[in-house]
């Protein structure tokens, strides 16, 4: 993306408003092709690109992604099959100025999803934007303001809701049939080693630097902060909790049936078992507490771990008549002995839904509409906010959840998971114990407390702006 004055960029910013304000970019007619730009194709963009190429109702239009040098293998992927070279852009803000493109997918670095989200929205584009849908409580809040202002389809990158098993599964617990519901427990129990140091250098040739900043705080190019490590530094990923887990924090909130944020929120955790430039935690237990209902345990486990219940990354809801248990790709009722009782499988095409609500032009078609990616991701949000508002205690000498059992005893696991690990031992370990947030779950906002606040939003580099009026 070259280098543009802020005068040219709202210039540009205006004209791409109005013409979304106009609507001048209506929905295809049911028998016209979808035109869609898939935006970042270097990781989970390329799963974009080989899901839309099995719909024949719908084209790739166009490729767009800042980094230059990772473009080519895509770019041929789509001429091989649609028999047309897409077109390519460097510069999102030329997909959005693009007239014959009727919808976007993103799947940059989580601290652009939100911006860009906005931006196509606003120039009258419809839009599938990956989990998290934000890198903040705040800008995801934008995103569904802006998708129901223009009145365009915005899908929500948590494919399991597509999953027609999973559907059937959520419907049975809807059902009562597992009893009533005493906790949603996710799991991310996911090994990720060590990313080492990396010094800072030039930014390669073909990278618009910039650009890929976005929003972030200015500073050089380093390999580390780059590709895929970007997830463990806070000025553009979540860690863990907000990359793999929004997927199971969906399910769970999914399960419970709940539209809303919890109104108490406390983590405990760190990086543990290696020294690097990382930022993020890789371990955590996270308590979410509601306005009545079950609450939402969350465990997060960095370093090579035992599964739970059979599963390493997955869902356990916990009910009166036994657990059912989701995995990546099914689900499974065991009764209060431990033996099973019904398996439920079947996937779903999530680009087929999102493409199908284009056409129908009803948000309410959308398996994951955005609104509900915003509630996942906010939840991982606040564990993350209650964490880095945190401070250092004794691991084995303090109790960060005091009047809940069930937390209590997975805390307790993930001492053991540290002994058993090699890594910690007991008496030398500083853990970090999170502040205990109130949220306003109506607001959004944490009332009465300005450090946390702080954090619900970020400082935007200009232009890189999520506006406040979208």
């Amino acid at each position: 993306m070259r280098n543009i004055s802020r005068r040219d960029f709202l210039s540009t910013a205006t004209a791409v408003t109005a013409i979304g304000a106009g609507g001048a970019w209506a929905s295809p007619r049911p028998n016209e092709t979808v035109r869609i730009a898939v935006t970042g194709v270097r990781g989970r963009g390329g799963d974009h690109v080989r899901g839309i190429l099995n719909l024949k109702d719908v084209q790739i239009a166009a490729i767009c992604d800042v980094n230059r040098n990772v473009v080519d293998k895509t770019m041929k992927a789509v001429e091989d099959q649609e028999g047309r070279k897409p077109a390519y852009f460097q510069d999102f803000r030329k997909v959005c100025e693009d007239k014959t493109i009727d919808a976007v997918t993103i799947a940059t670095c989580n601290h652009t999803h939100s911006l860009l989200a906005v931006w196509a929205l606003q120039a009258g584009k419809h839009v599938y934007v990956e989990k998290p849908v934000s890198h903040n409580v705040w800008e995801g809040r934008k995103v569904v303001e802006a998708a129901r202002k223009y009145r365009k389809i915005c899908q929500a990158g948590t494919q399991s809701r597509s999953y027609k098993g999973f559907q059937e599964a959520i419907q049975y617990l809807r059902d009562g049939k597992l009893g009533k519901i005493k906790l949603a427990r996710g799991l991310c129990y996911n090994p990720r080693p060590s990313i080492g140091h990396r010094d800072d250098a030039p930014a390669p040739a073909g990278i618009d630097y910039d650009a890929w900043l976005g929003p972030a705080p200015e500073r050089p190019w380093n390999p580390n902060r780059f590709y895929y490590n970007w997830h463990w530094f806070w000025d553009y990923g979540n860690g863990d909790l907000g990359n793999q887990g929004v997927h199971q924090m969906d399910i769970c909130r999914w399960g419970l049936g709940r539209n809303d944020l919890a109104r108490k929120v406390v983590a405990v955790g760190g990086r543990f078992g290696y020294r690097d430039d990382g930022e993020t935690p890789n371990s955590m237990v996270v308590l979410y507490e509601f306005a009545g209902g079950p609450p939402i345990l969350f465990e997060v486990r960095g370093l090579e771990t035992e599964p739970y219940r059979g599963v390493k990354v997955g869902v356990v809801f916990h009910g009166e008549n036994g657990n059912m248990v989701f995995s990546r790709s099914e689900a499974t009722v065991f009764d209060k002995g431990g033996e099973e009782v019904r398996k439920f499988k079947g996937a779903g095409d999530h680009f087929r839904n999102f493409a199908d609500a284009i056409r129908s032009g009803k948000s309410e078609d959308l398996a994951a509409d955005v609104e509900q990616g915003h509630l996942s991701s906010a939840l991982c949000h606040l564990g993350n906010i209650s964490y880095r508002t945190g401070g250092f205690h004794a691991m084995y000498k303090v109790r960060p959840f005091p009047d809940r059992e069930d937390a209590t005893d997975a805390y307790d696991r993930f001492k053991e998971h540290m002994i058993a690990g090699g890594v910690q031992q007991p008496g030398d370990t500083q853990v970090t114990v999170g502040k205990t947030l109130a949220v306003d779950p109506k607001t959004e906002t944490i009332p009465g407390d300005p450090e946390a606040s702080k954090l619900l939003t970020r400082e935007y580099r200009k232009p890189y702006v999520v506006p406040d009026e979208v």
